[in-house]
């Protein structure tokens, strides 16, 4: 039997439910791997947008076997769930805040953790696209999507060659000046919200793009996605932040000793 990773917290965030990209499989195995006392949901876990435009025959099975291993959770462990909503999934704008049982749905919330306090949100309130112009932000999805078809071919030709998983959107999007220059600006404008509300850090996601790093003083997490980084945010017993990436059934040890899985000690 395999024993359980033990998180006090754990976040995860852009998992995409109900689109052929969300690697739902790997992020469900990942929870069946990990207990925790706090599981935020930093907002895009169902992807309403996609699923209003195909159907909801783009729901499958594994998708609500997802929802399914949190509720042994809540069940088994006492977890508490926070589901902070995101753009793809605003329809629960329609619902928050409600607190039930030990589910909460919220449009932003404050965590408070060892004497410090986060900001947590899903980070869309910073991006004037898909706040004010809908419309685009939905053709943009179109080409993301695109984008996220040519990584699955591209890695189905590594697997064939007994490589492992590349993504190649990441790479692109990385290497793009104004993607680059979106993400440094999306950060700072959030570390000005956190000061505003005078917190030491802020928890976000929305922008794909794991990080765990202070600005200005203010400790910046993201927890990246489930569509290209299959990464996680965990916070240990002593309050420390660690980004952590899936590989396989579990959580590679390869990757935490390449630095890949970084942690930052934050003083009290």
């Amino acid at each position: 039997m395999h024993l359980r990773t033990y998180y006090p917290t754990v976040v995860l965030s852009d998992i995409h439910l109900g689109t052929q990209h969300s690697k739902t499989e790997e992020v469900t195995r990942f929870l069946k791997s990990i207990n925790c006392d706090r599981l935020i949901l930093n907002g895009d876990i169902i992807d309403g947008w996609h699923l209003k435009k195909s159907g909801l025959s783009k729901w499958k099975a594994k998708h609500t076997d997802f929802f399914k291993v949190i509720m042994k959770m809540m069940e088994n462990f006492g977890t508490q769930v926070i589901y902070v909503r995101g753009n793809h999934d605003d329809f629960l704008d329609n619902l928050a805040p409600l607190n039930f049982s030990n589910i909460q749905i919220v449009k932003d919330c404050i965590y408070e953790s060892h004497g410090r306090r986060y900001y947590v949100t899903h980070g869309d309130v910073f991006d004037r696209i898909t706040t004010q112009m809908k419309w685009l932000a939905k053709l943009g999805d179109t080409g993301y999507t695109f984008l996220l078809w040519l990584n699955k071919v591209y890695n189905a030709r590594r697997m064939k060659q007994g490589k492992t998983y590349y993504s190649l959107s990441q790479s692109i999007k990385n290497k793009v000046k104004s993607a680059v220059s979106y993400i440094s600006d999306f950060e700072k404008e959030l570390v000005i919200l956190a000061k505003a509300r005078k917190c030491d850090g802020v928890i976000c996601g929305h922008i794909h793009h794991p990080a765990n790093t202070c600005y200005d003083g203010i400790h910046y997490l993201n927890s990246g996605d489930w569509v290209e980084s299959l990464s996680a945010l965990t916070e240990d017993e002593e309050g420390n932040w660690s980004v952590r990436y899936f590989d396989n059934v579990l959580m590679s040890e390869k990757e935490q000793e390449k630095g890949e899985t970084k942690q930052i000690t934050i003083a009290s």
